[in-house]
């Protein structure tokens, strides 16, 4: 009798723009027998997640949690939640995701204010500020600390300063920075951030931490109409996490075992040293990609050391370079989004995925890929000077 078969997938690098590589930890805390959604014991488990969250995420924030979904749900649980209709809001858009707060923002009722940047530049400051001067009474400022669709790093604290002096609540994403570069929203005075689990938390895609500041909060609670979203109406989620645990749906079980994992990996590790490897193996890779006659995309000074675009030379293709990673050396990196679509590679180096062994194998494998497709890639300039950087 014929059976079905089982399901093998491959080993793969995970070096693209998410997901990362998962801890064994990780994988293996997933396997746990699964509890009810109301067990004490799994209770127990939320509670440690809530207060690991606050430790990584360095808040003291009482409406700390993780929503159900990757890092999108985040997003739209903090844009729904904030967002009335003819609510002003202003988002800095540098990128694929900054766009996506806006229409997020706009589908909730607001009226939205894009302030553009070019993509591979942080957010425009002097736009934003213009553009919250002009609104006047602007309840939500938005922007991306690190966008994963470029590579460009936003600093935080003018924003966060700009946003206090209007009297608007800022909004942050860190999808991609929590857990590899600092976040440290109450020293920034951020009033809602969110993050996912699949990048330098290094857990599968599936839960989204999400924050919100007593003022944010505040507002929530001060809203005239109901939350555009059921499922991530935090009026309802709250009541479910807190001490009251009312019930609002079933949890990802083994998702929250994962989150708690992870966590815990990152606490043991400890923030700034984990902070200072990502920077540590993404800059000498970075200093490789250029030894090798590589062009970076993002603007020096503000690119991510988690995730790095780099241009695509002129005559190379770019599906055959991944299709070519992938099928001999089970390497992922990823292509480029929206306007950088065929235009850069974005190649991550995230949580479990941040390693030096890593570092130098990418830049080999590309650089051999790369000459065969006609470009005179300096491999050993590549090597050696990315080595030299991960001595350092």
């Amino acid at each position: 009798m014929p059976t079905t078969p089982s399901f093998n997938p491959p080993t793969r690098i995970l070096m693209g723009p998410g997901p990362s590589g998962a801890h064994p930890r990780v994988l293996k805390a997933m396997t746990a027998p699964i509890l009810g959604h109301l067990d004490p014991e799994f209770l127990r488990i939320m509670d440690d997640c809530n207060e690991m969250l606050r430790q990584v995420m360095r808040t003291a924030n009482r409406i700390t949690l993780a929503t159900p979904g990757t890092g999108t749900s985040g997003m739209e649980a903090a844009v729904m939640n904030l967002v009335e209709p003819g609510d002003k809001v202003v988002v800095g858009i540098c990128g694929y995701f900054g766009e996506r707060i806006a229409v997020m923002a706009e589908r909730a009722g607001g009226q939205v204010t894009r302030v553009p940047a070019p993509w591979g530049s942080p957010t425009d400051f002097a736009g934003v500020e213009a553009a919250i001067r002009a609104a006047g009474n602007v309840k939500v400022l938005g922007i991306v600390h690190a966008e994963t669709s470029t590579g460009a790093q936003t600093p935080v604290e003018p924003f966060a300063k700009l946003a206090k002096e209007s009297c608007a609540l800022l909004l942050v994403d860190c999808v991609t920075s929590l857990g590899g570069v600092p976040v440290t929203v109450d020293a920034w005075g951020a009033d809602a951030v969110y993050s996912g689990t699949q990048k330098c938390l290094s857990a599968p895609p599936g839960m989204a931490p999400l924050t919100m500041s007593p003022r944010a909060w505040d507002a929530i609670k001060a809203r005239e109409v109901p939350c555009n979203s059921w499922y991530l109406d935090l009026s309802l989620l709250e009541a479910y996490w807190d001490e009251r645990r009312a019930y609002h749906h079933t949890a990802p079980i083994s998702m929250v075992y994962a989150l708690h994992e992870a966590l815990a990996l990152v606490l043991d590790e400890g923030l700034e040293r984990r902070w200072a490897r990502h920077e540590r193996n993404g800059r000498a890779l970075q200093a490789g990609l250029e030894a090798m006659g590589l062009v970076l995309h993002a603007d020096a000074g503000y690119r991510l050391p988690v995730l790095t675009t780099v241009r695509i030379p002129e005559g190379v293709n770019d599906a055959e370079v991944r299709g070519a990673l992938l099928d001999r050396n089970g390497i992922e990196i990823g292509g480029g989004l929206g306007d950088l679509r065929a235009k850069v590679w974005r190649i991550g180096l995230m949580g479990e995925s941040s390693t030096p062994g890593n570092v130098l194998l990418v830049l080999n494998s590309l650089g051999k890929v790369l000459r065969e497709q006609g470009f005179s890639a300096d491999i050993r300039a590549a090597v050696e000077t990315a080595a030299a950087r991960l001595g350092s």
